[in-house]
């Protein structure tokens, strides 16, 4: 653990792409007159800690986080195309849309794929799912919250361990990445 925290914080020291400086709360609130709605409080907090990444990196399991401006610009996307094919509706054989307008993207996987913060109100409201190219969105196995996700992600980084079953790794390269136990590819 030691060593990867040391490797991130001299990739950072580098200027190697990480993590971004923090977001203004100027393009915060910018964001949520986009949006409509205000950000949950972990992600706008988050967001004031950094700004995403300059590139994509999984500093998170199966994940990158995005920036503000990434956000907004991943929300317009998925409204536009969900408004021009019914995608806000859920299809008879699916439980979700293939898109809502108050899924908030904070992450993307490799393959675009957005991890979504619910804000629908509710007993679900600020649960994390994915929202990926095609069919609905999922919410099996959710975390809780975003803050749920960080503290667990957190935990290996400085302890050791693993967040539901990925360990975080680091790449001949020097940089990180989230896989199984005793992954030897890397």
């Amino acid at each position: 653990a030691d060593r990867l925290i040391s490797a991130v914080e001299r990739a950072t020291e580098e200027g190697l792409p990480l993590l971004d400086p923090p977001a203004t709360l100027r393009e915060i609130r910018q964001a949520e007159r986009i949006l409509g709605t205000p950000l949950p409080g972990d992600l706008a907090e988050s967001l004031q800690c950094h700004n995403g990444v300059s590139s994509w990196a999984t500093v998170l399991p199966e994940q990158s986080p995005l920036s503000v401006s990434g956000i907004v610009e991943h929300w317009q996307t998925c409204m536009d195309v969900a408004m021009e094919n019914d995608g806000l509706t859920p299809r008879p054989w699916e439980d979700e849309p293939w898109w809502h307008p108050l899924w908030i993207p904070w992450a993307e996987s490799a393959d675009g794929a957005a991890q979504v913060i619910d804000q629908r109100p509710g007993p679900d409201a600020g649960r994390l799912g994915w929202a990926g190219h095609s069919g609905g969105g999922d919410f099996s196995d959710a975390w809780p919250d975003l803050a749920g996700l960080l503290h667990a992600v957190a935990q290996p980084l400085h302890q050791g361990g693993d967040v539901r079953g990925l360990r975080p790794y680091l790449t001949m390269q020097g940089g990180m990445w989230w896989d199984e136990d005793d992954c030897k590819e890397l």
